[in-house]
């Protein structure tokens, strides 16, 4: 709503892979002569994070067009001051121009969210190594070594964490919405090192053994799941957010300890079968936003405010991980069958 082009900056490397060279240069162009960080908007460091760094780099990275990174650059330098709290943990939102940071007023005590905060890596990493700044570098260092400290209960990453005392919010572990990409960057951290940084895989490690020994179980009827962790307990519910565990587990086969290649592969795909039956009981063949596994249910949604779709990528994602790894044709299969759904309600 700030007129900063979102779609525009975040399509631009899929625009350049499909060589559509004509749209990408009508991108450029746009950026060059319209995108700019001065606004007085308050934006999620995450979105901001992942979307305009991320698409700018890529971008960059594609083509080689200097004005890519100079403007990733020049953004990234409005996001450092959300880093300015007590932990170095920052907050959720951040001023681009008055640099004040707050948290979602919906997060418990304060908190910010594992999923923001810890999706950062990956780009801060990268403007360090262009800019030779060593300040990005050391913010997402500093946050996984405040994260290496804690005392994590039974292994797992609670979803909230207060930038103010350094402690843990509320108990609630998710491997789909809050949670998810926090595992993700930690395993591409560790590729993108050229598998060097063993500190991020074995963080990675761990985290999935204390997933896989508390909240992925099978159900009655046979379909494997990751359920949440609320309090002491294990709610049977899996969101379309988390269906992208599916094709994360199959790209960290390679690497995983003790020889277990083969269980995550397996893992990933009996949660792609899982999500591919969430899409496959609903009337339209497409996935709710949330599905049950329990009370006689299995991979259906329950609730009113579960049951629409929004395009989320997630199922498609693990999937195309899934093919490119096993050459299953039934997973090209299962994503042709959503486009062909998706298009008939265009």
């Amino acid at each position: 709503r700030f007129g900063m082009g979102a779609t525009i900056v975040d399509a631009l490397d899929t625009l350049y892979i499909m060589g559509l060279h004509d749209e990408f240069k009508d991108g450029q162009e746009w950026i060059e002569q319209n995108l700019d960080f001065s606004v007085n908007a308050e934006v999620s460091v995450f979105e901001v994070n992942i979307r305009f760094i991320g698409g700018l780099l890529a971008a960059y990275y594609l083509s080689g067009q200097e004005v890519f990174k100079v403007k990733a650059v020049q953004l990234a330098e409005k996001l450092l001051p959300a880093f300015n709290t007590p932990t170095g943990i920052p907050w959720a939102m951040v001023n681009l121009k008055s640099g004040v940071g707050r948290n979602w007023g919906w997060a418990s005590a304060g908190s910010s969210i594992l999923a923001e905060f810890g999706t950062l890596h990956m780009e801060f990493v990268h403007l360090t190594y262009l800019t030779g700044n060593p300040a990005y570098y050391q913010k997402v260092m500093h946050i996984r070594k405040l994260l290496a400290k804690m005392d994590r209960p039974n292994g797992l990453y609670p979803n909230y964490l207060n930038p103010r005392t350094g402690r843990w919010g509320q108990h609630h572990t998710s491997v789909g919405g809050l949670g998810d990409s926090f595992y993700e960057y930690l395993l591409k951290a560790w590729l993108m090192s050229d598998k060097t940084d063993t500190e991020a895989r074995k963080t990675y490690d761990d985290a999935i053994e204390a997933i896989e020994r508390h909240l992925i179980r099978k159900s009655n009827g046979g379909l494997t799941f990751i359920g949440e962790w609320k309090n002491g307990h294990l709610e049977r519910k899996m969101g379309h957010l988390t269906c992208f565990a599916g094709g994360m587990f199959a790209l960290g086969a390679d690497g995983s300890p003790d020889d277990k290649a083969g269980h995550y592969l397996q893992l990933g795909a009996e949660i792609a079968h899982t999500c591919h039956e969430s899409y496959d009981r609903t009337v339209l063949k497409l996935g709710p936003e949330a599905f049950k596994f329990d009370s006689g249910l299995e991979a259906v949604a329950v609730r009113q405010n579960e049951k629409y779709y929004i395009l989320r990528p997630e199922v498609i994602e693990t999937y195309w991980y899934m093919w490119r790894f096993t050459h299953d044709p039934k997973y090209r299969q299962w994503g042709w069958e959503a486009v062909q759904v998706s298009i008939s309600f265009q």
